[in-house]
């Protein structure tokens, strides 16, 4: 975790406790009072509760007792099984619950120096890219002496319901806890990236294959120390909070507190579990591998107690992967990217930029154009620029918007519509996108009113442009990207459309076109090694402006797919394409093709002859060139 921590609302934790103990008074957050406005926004909603602090519902108040667990608290009077769910997980990770409560012993109460208690507590979030502090007072909404909300299943333990309270003060009052999704509270619990799936339309239930690499993805997620929730939508016949016929209840989030695979028998039959609880600390699955089920017998007593097997109605339960995958809907996968060098695992470069859809009435300076489908101001939201440097290479990026919760208030506090497209572009390219013409769309996330969207893609070699969209246009809000790759990536956002005039360019000239250029592939080149191939790659140039592209290894039909832009101050100036062989002891000239690129030329994909180099209509080499060429005096088109 960084060393920066942001303090929420400016409320530093060491000097309010420290003025409370001096003046031998309890604290009280005036920036969350005990009052009706930090329960509700809503006035119709109001129920009558009194604030009382852990000391005056037990004798023995602790933050935690023995530890902390995944079966110490239950959900309360509140919609926020989400985030109760998420607390689960959180507690399966010592070291990750400790960044949420920093200082855990330090904070504890102490029975046997109760003047250092002074009814104020901090926790930590990691809120829109940045680890923020919360400092909360002790006192709690209850009804006839009882917790109402998130509470622990221990009388004298507070930390549930302490950092339920912190975390409603960050979204404005605990109403706007009422719904949600556990991914967005993992999220904020560790900086993780959140991703999504709909298990009905990835068809995991129906499909083997897929169900058998989802379970190898899960697992290893949860072996990495990543975090996994799932839930039951609701549809025609299947209200929320029904309960099925095998105990689950619809629209609920359950969080996953295992996954194991077994060997049974001779070890020739394969079993695929997958844990569960319920925040309610009830309620079961009654199915196979159930807790009282037949099944367990094929398991042996020790097998049994590795797994943690209990008998009991505690919320917790057991069921196969494939049952899961056919009765849950929803699933949200919190993935922890490990950006440390000092680790046996996999280690990612991370890029994070913060960024904003905003818009304006004048097209070039937009930058909330919606999304692919509206083709006429896609181009005008935020371009963000990154290179593949490996030949291939995977890429997770992640585009989150800021937390809405805080305008429920106001009646806006849904979450927006956002996803985002890959462009791969040309390699030179340092300007902003006007119009798609030789690029390609070589991925697309989905499009999701969650808090964050997710996807992980192999890309080539090359030059891309990211642009993060909201799903119609005009719509303005916040966003943070995040962009993990093998090596780095560069990433950095488009911000000017044209180069700069400067009093440079008025010295040297300024140029006059824009040209852009793609080589999709050779054909028939001359043969130049035994073994009847070459090792081919283009030069292309315009003025005194170069670029050279990969070698294509061990052919004489390469497809090179090479794109690039230049600006020309001379509208006359050529562009010139060769073809080289690639030697260690010289490359050789195996052809080359020149156009003059004004903008009345053909823009259409042409098939031009090789030729020698020279003036005039110089000697026809073996092999053709295929390409797409595009220009314009306008520098701002394309």
């Amino acid at each position: 975790m960084s060393s920066s921590v942001q303090l929420f609302r400016d409320q530093k934790y060491h000097e309010l406790k420290g003025q409370c103990l001096q003046q031998g008074r309890l604290f009280e957050d005036p920036e969350f009072p005990a009052s009706d406005e930090s329960l509700y926004y809503d006035p119709a909603v109001k129920r009558k509760v009194e604030w009382k602090r852990p000391k005056d519902l037990c004798e023995d108040p602790y933050l935690l007792v023995d530890g902390m667990s995944s079966h110490d608290f239950h959900q309360g009077k509140l919609g926020n099984c989400w985030f109760v769910a998420a607390c689960s997980c959180l507690a399966l990770r010592k070291s990750l619950w400790q960044q949420v409560i920093p200082d855990y012993k330090e904070q504890e109460w102490d029975p046997k120096s109760l003047r250092k208690y002074a009814g104020i507590f901090r926790f930590r979030f990691w809120r829109f890219g940045e680890w923020t502090e919360v400092v909360v007072d002790d006192l709690l909404p209850t009804e006839n002496g009882e917790l109402i909300y998130c509470h622990s299943n221990v009388r004298n333990e507070f930390w549930s319901a302490l950092l339920e309270k912190a975390y409603a003060k960050l979204a404005g009052s605990y109403q706007a806890l009422d719904g949600g999704c556990a991914a967005e509270a993992l999220v904020d619990f560790t900086g993780a990236v959140a991703d999504s799936l709909n298990l009905a339309k990835g068809k995991y239930g129906e499909v083997f294959f897929e169900q058998m690499k989802l379970f190898e993805d899960l697992m290893k997620v949860h072996k990495r120390g990543g975090f996994i929730s799932c839930s039951i939508s609701e549809s025609p016949g299947r209200p929320m909070e029904a309960e099925t016929e095998m105990g689950l209840i619809v629209g609920h989030a359950y969080s996953v507190t295992a996954i194991r695979k077994l060997h049974l028998g001779d070890n020739l039959q394969k079993l695929f579990l997958i844990r569960l609880r319920n925040p309610w600390g009830k309620k079961e699955w009654h199915g196979a591998w159930s807790d009282s089920s037949k099944e367990w017998k094929k398991i042996s007593d020790s097998e049994r107690k590795n797994l943690g097997l209990t008998v009991e109605n505690d919320g917790e339960f057991w069921m196969t992967f494939e049952d899961w995958c056919k009765n849950f809907t929803d699933v949200d996968i919190c993935r922890t990217v490990n950006t440390s060098f000092f680790s046996f695992q996999k280690t990612w470069e991370k890029e994070m930029i913060y960024g904003a859809w905003a818009k304006h009435p004048e097209p070039l300076l937009n930058r909330s154009g919606g999304c692919f489908d509206n083709r006429e101001t896609f181009l005008q939201n935020p371009q963000y620029l990154f290179d593949v440097k490996k030949a291939k290479d995977k890429v997770l990026v992640s585009l989150q918007q800021e937390d809405r919760r805080k305008y429920k208030k106001e009646g806006k506090g849904d979450n927006i519509t956002i996803g985002f497209d890959i462009l791969k572009v040309e390699d030179n390219r340092r300007y902003r996108l006007h119009k798609l013409t030789v690029q390609e769309r070589v991925a697309t996330s989905p499009y999701s009113n969650t808090r964050s969207v997710f996807l992980s893609a192999s890309l080539q070699q090359g030059r891309y442009v990211l642009i993060p969209t909201t799903y119609i246009p005009g719509v303005p809000t916040k966003f943070i990207l995040r962009l993990y790759t093998d090596v780095p990536s560069k990433l950095r956002e488009l911000k000017a459309d044209r180069p700069e005039m400067t009093c440079w360019s008025l010295l040297c000239g300024y140029p006059r076109r824009v040209i852009q250029i793609k080589v999709h592939l050779a054909e028939g080149l001359q043969k130049q090694d035994r073994s009847g191939g070459a090792d081919p790659y283009v030069l292309i140039k315009c003025e005194n402006q170069s670029w050279r592209s990969p070698v294509q290894h061990n052919t004489t039909s390469p497809e090179f797919n090479t794109q690039v832009i230049f600006y020309s101050k001379d509208k006359d100036s050529p562009v010139t394409i060769q073809v080289w062989n690639s030697r260690l002891l010289g490359d050789q000239f195996l052809g080359q093709a020149v156009l003059a690129a004004s903008p009345g030329e053909p823009r259409e994909q042409q098939r031009l002859r090789l030729r020698g180099r020279g003036a005039g209509e110089a000697a026809e080499l073996p092999g053709h060139i295929s390409v797409t060429l595009l220009s314009s005096h306008d520098l701002a088109e394309l």
